[in-house]
């Protein structure tokens, strides 16, 4: 049987930019570890952190977020925050990875919600965020992209991985392969909504032909999809952060899509991210923080 944990944070004060759990038994139903206070506590950096993406690596699990204090300004910040787990309990290793340092992004001021997917080609792993450069001639903010051998120094030089061909701005993209086919979800910026662009290749090139998938006319992002155990489904959810709460819809195909009326995520968190765990790691987590 398989669990699913949700990480995620609360809000845009400093005490409120902090690494968030949550568990799950059936995917629908969410139940916040520690009284819905922080599991993690920051160090370096900013000290503040957003958009936490947790990832099972190949040898741990890692979580990767925006590097970010939102008091400072929405334009403040160019870094991500990593940290490493082997249990789910014990975090360590904790570290900054500053777009500042690379000449693609030696100007980025809005380094956004950090995801991982592993290529087993390359044996790298890819990391793509939300990326908008203060100076140059292009100032969309689109989805961007560099390789790591070990979520610590970038092994290739950021790139665009994916910028719309409609020129309006994208953020917290949301990559998920299945059967032969790449999934970008993402929010379009200017009509506040989930969409949707696919390739037959991880790096791209992304299809022009852009759909929108979110089954709600509410503002809504940090869209997070994760598989229904046992099922052919997939759950979306989202953050409506105008109006408050989570919008949670479901998939089989991977396109179209159906609101989910029945679920619980009443504990106020904010754009975050699930996976599946077994057994154990769920009563490990139970009992350090349930």
């Amino acid at each position: 049987m398989m669990n699913y944990l949700f990480c995620y944070f609360t809000g845009n004060e400093p005490e409120n930019e902090t690494v968030h759990f949550a568990l799950s038994k059936d995917g629908y139903h969410f139940t916040p570890l520690n009284q819905n206070k922080p599991c993690i506590v920051q160090l370096s950096g900013k000290k503040c952190m957003r958009d936490p993406f947790i990832f099972k690596g190949r040898d741990a699990y890692y979580i990767i977020a925006t590097d970010m204090r939102s008091r400072d300004g929405w334009n403040s910040n160019n870094s991500m925050v990593c940290w490493k787990s082997d249990n789910l309990t014990d975090w360590y290793d904790e570290h900054i990875i500053d777009l500042s340092k690379y000449e693609k992004t030696s100007s980025a001021d809005r380094v956004w919600a950090p995801q991982i997917y592993y290529d087993q080609q390359r044996d790298e792993y890819m990391i793509y965020w939300s990326n908008h450069n203060s100076y140059g001639e292009d100032k969309t903010t689109s989805i961007w992209y560099a390789f790591s051998k070990d979520l610590k120094i970038l092994s290739t030089q950021p790139r665009i991985l994916y910028k719309p061909v409609n020129g309006l701005d994208a953020i917290d993209a949301d990559i998920i392969f299945r059967d032969g086919t790449y999934y970008l979800y993402y929010k379009d910026e200017y009509n506040k909504t989930i969409c949707l662009v696919t390739s037959d290749a991880l790096t791209g090139p992304y299809c022009d032909d852009i759909k929108r998938v979110a089954c709600t006319a509410l503002h809504v992002e940090g869209n997070c999809a994760y598989p229904l155990y046992a099922t052919d489904k997939y759950i979306m959810i989202m953050d409506k952060y105008v109006d408050g709460g989570y919008f949670m819809q479901e998939t089989e195909n991977m396109t179209d899509f159906t609101e989910v009326r029945d679920f619980s995520l009443d504990f106020h968190p904010r754009h975050g991210s699930v996976i599946l765990i077994d057994d154990d790691a769920y009563d490990r987590m139970m009992a350090k923080w349930g």
